[in-house]
């Protein structure tokens, strides 16, 4: 591997940034705002390859699939945020979606030194997790070419599992060894190398699209609504409630009625108070629709035209 990082263009410096250091307050922030705005069209250039790897995680996870976000430092930790917010936003098992980070969960809060230069233990984070066939490995590193992550899908690709690569440099690494590759060009930081910042944000933008364009292909969303969402909390149950009344058109208190009768499951609950079914015909529309509610309702209103 070539460790001469002067090619990448995130360790360039940005010439638009140069007087940062004797900036104003208001200077600073105008400065880093106008780089910022560079990300989404960043982003947007890659969304064919966001594309293909939606559609083809989703079809991994059909079969059993799971997905795996391993990264170092800001990365590590942006792909371990996403993971976590999956269960709680759309009822999915927590093993489903899962973030490794080099050095472990000590890494999430402070550095751990020479944790992503370790080739082993990239290439253990594989085992370890019992990573097989079936799953997706998505690399993050903006520089494209961690060690901990380079190892990680090279041992992934030995076991079968689809691979990604999310990177913000032309001349990744991590390119040319995933399957398949989403890399943002956001260029020059603000501060020089300091990826937290526009790499970071890319990031953390196209993690966001991948899981939510996955979850919508898998039912987890009703018109725009969190219609698979765990009530686990008090916060949580009260917009539970409030998206059955979005979606049913329901009072505050119908609605809850409704959420009770089909044991705090709201796509049931939605279905229930639709189409007027008990609960168990709710399930079994809910099942033979693949868990889409959309699907659901036009199921029963065929059956019910035919009836």
């Amino acid at each position: 591997m070539n460790n001469d990082f002067t090619c990448l263009e995130t360790e360039q410096v940005n010439q638009r940034s140069l007087g940062i250091d004797v900036a104003d307050t208001e200077e600073i922030l105008t400065i880093i705002n106008e780089e910022d705005m560079l990300v989404p069209l960043a982003v947007q250039e890659q969304l064919g390859n966001i594309t293909k790897v939606v559609d083809a995680t989703v079809e991994r996870i059909k079969n059993g699939g799971r997905i795996f976000y391993i990264g170092a430092g800001t990365s590590g930790r942006l792909g371990i945020l996403d993971a976590s917010e999956c269960p709680p936003t759309y009822g999915v098992n927590p093993q489903l979606i899962q973030g490794i980070i080099a050095g472990g969960s000590d890494a999430i809060v402070s550095a751990v030194e020479g944790a992503e230069d370790s080739t082993e233990l990239g290439k253990e984070s594989i085992h370890k997790n019992n990573i097989t066939s079936k799953d997706v490995v998505i690399g993050i590193t903006a520089s494209g070419r961690t060690p901990y992550v380079l190892a990680a899908i090279q041992e992934a690709k030995k076991v079968g599992a689809m691979t990604v690569g999310l990177s913000n440099n032309s001349k990744s690494e991590l390119k040319k060894e995933a399957e398949m590759d989403i890399t943002p060009l956001v260029g020059p930081e603000v501060v020089m190398g300091s990826t937290r910042m526009k790499a970071g944000t890319s990031q953390k933008l196209v993690l966001n699209m991948l899981t939510t364009a996955v979850m919508v292909k898998l039912g987890k969303v009703y018109k725009n609504l969190m219609s698979d969402m765990q009530p686990s909390n008090s916060k949580l149950r009260d917009r539970t409630v409030r998206i059955i009344m979005q979606a049913t058109g329901l009072s505050y208190k119908d609605a809850t009625s409704y959420l009770k009768q089909a044991d705090f499951n709201s796509k049931v609950a939605i279905i229930m108070a639709k189409t007027k079914v008990q609960k168990i015909e709710a399930k079994e529309l809910l099942i033979k629709s693949d868990g889409f509610i959309t699907k659901a309702l036009q199921l029963h209103a065929s059956l019910t035209k035919v009836n």
